[in-house]
């Protein structure tokens, strides 16, 4: 009895110490902090921010590997779509290219994309070789001759490939736009045009609001700077009064109710696409996933100790009540970021430009802000099928590789070969463009000859028919 007893309590107690742990790791991996602990190890630059937020990813820890490669699509399957992914998953699930999976199974994210692997971790958060591109494409010298003799390392170093997003190297692409100049007569950037399609689409009647005409003056008790500064935005402009944003309704009464300091949320119903924008780059990711807002002394990247611990939303940037645009587009950034390329920004001729414009002697859309190449102007087509210019909010949706930002940026103003040569060139990129290229990006140059002998070859094959 006495055996029994003892053995009893042993699994009593076997049982609540069991439940106990599974009740905590349960508790941890949708705790934030208590999750540090049971970090398997440090995650890549992407992630840093919501290494704690583990559901993100393991949302549903019994599917394994599906089940991350469902999370990782909830936040990329948009933008791998955008770019024209060329190597889809349907590339290596066609039976015609089952050979390609015993050499490299791309079909899923973790494949290349390992997390907790900081020892192994390359740029772009890649866990393979940097010779992978040689697994599937050994054969290569001998499809293209012209390629005999390169390193395998370089082909997406060399401005030339990278294995997603090809959208600015595809021959056809380099072939149409390889005679540009290094800067075009008619640079500068697409007009936004926010007010005429607001006004277009009767979300505002397009009369402005004047001071006297602002409401909500007993409930937020404004200043007279507060007033002043809202009066001349483009918001009183276009007929935005402060109950636009201030005013909201409460989810449990269903009443409206007043809000001294409106969230990203309220910028939403009228900014909706830049908020999504936002909230999948680097400044608001955390907010996305329930965490606290991303502050600079957070970042891995050099900022400035002054700006450690400001909260990123949108009213960071765009100063609550004059909202303007073009302290957004360079002041809000330099206030934060401390690297080098920023650093050099204000010696640049870009930012010559951007000088010029502010002060009224150069054309509009002709100055360059770090705004303009890292949240550029791009088309997009609303839900109500209507084509309009927003400005792009997840600012690392070009950053790299960056022969992304040709397409986007860069093709504003100045010719494809200009373009690549000095996105390739590390030192000018430091200098923040100061100077010209050093070396020239042979993709245009190869792509015209093959355009050339195959011109000859049709030629030829004509010659011989007649």
């Amino acid at each position: 009895m006495a055996r029994f007893v003892i053995r009893y309590r042993a699994w009593l107690v076997w049982l609540i110490a069991s439940s106990a742990l599974v009740a905590y790791f349960a508790y941890a991996i949708q705790t934030p902090e208590a999750a540090r602990p049971f970090m398997p190890g440090k995650t890549t630059h992407a992630h840093h921010q919501i290494e704690l937020q583990c559901m993100a990813c393991h949302a549903e820890p019994f599917k394994g590997r599906a089940g991350i490669q469902e999370a990782c699509l909830s936040c990329h399957a948009k933008e791998l779509k955008a770019m024209d992914d060329s190597h889809p998953i349907s590339k290596f699930t066609d039976p015609r290219n089952a050979d390609t999976l015993a050499k490299l199974d791309a079909r899923q994210c973790v494949s290349c994309h390992s997390e907790h692997k900081a020892e192994i971790t390359r740029p772009m958060g890649v866990t393979l070789p940097d010779d992978f591109c040689v697994r599937c494409h050994a054969d290569v010298d001998k499809e293209r001759p012209s390629h005999k003799g390169m390193d395998f390392v370089s082909c997406a170093t060399g401005g030339c490939h990278n294995f997603h997003d090809n959208r600015a190297l595809y021959e056809d692409f380099l072939i149409k736009h390889g005679h540009g100049e290094t800067v075009k007569t008619d640079a500068g950037l697409p007009e936004r045009g926010l007010k005429e399609f607001m006004v277009y689409m009767e979300y505002l009647d397009g009369e402005p609001i004047t001071a006297a005409q602002m409401d909500g003056r007993v409930e937020l008790k404004p200043t007279p700077a507060v007033i002043q500064n809202w009066e001349h935005t483009a918001h009183a402009k276009a007929g935005v009064n402060c109950s636009a944003c201030h005013q909201v309704k409460d989810k449990k009464t269903d009443q409206l109710v007043w809000l001294k300091k409106p969230d990203h949320q309220v910028c939403a119903s009228c900014h909706q696409p830049e908020v999504d924008g936002f909230l999948a780059g680097m400044h608001g990711m955390r907010l996305k996933n329930g965490l606290s807002p991303m502050q600079p002394g957070m970042a891995e990247q050099p900022m400035k100790p002054s700006a450690a611990h400001k909260s990123l939303s949108c009213t960071s940037c765009h100063s609550a009540h004059s909202f303007d645009t073009r302290r957004a587009a360079v002041e809000s950034c330099l206030s934060c970021h401390d690297d080098g390329h920023t650093r050099a920004y204000k010696s640049s001729k870009h930012f010559g430009l951007w000088h010029e414009e502010v002060k009224g002697r150069g054309a509009k859309g002709s100055g360059v802000s770090c705004a303009t190449c890292h949240l550029p102007r791009v088309e997009f087509l609303t839900p109500e099928d209507e084509q309009r210019i927003l400005v792009q909010h997840n600012q690392n949706d070009n950053l790299r590789p960056n022969e992304k930002m040709v397409r986007t940026v860069c093709l504003n103003c100045h010719g494809l070969q200009f373009s690549l040569d000095a996105l390739a060139d590390k030192k000018l990129v430091a200098d923040n463009f100061r100077g010209v290229p050093k070396k020239q990006i042979e993709s245009i140059r190869m792509a015209l000859e093959a355009e050339q002998r195959g011109d000859a070859r049709k030629a030829d094959a004509v010659s011989d028919e007649e």
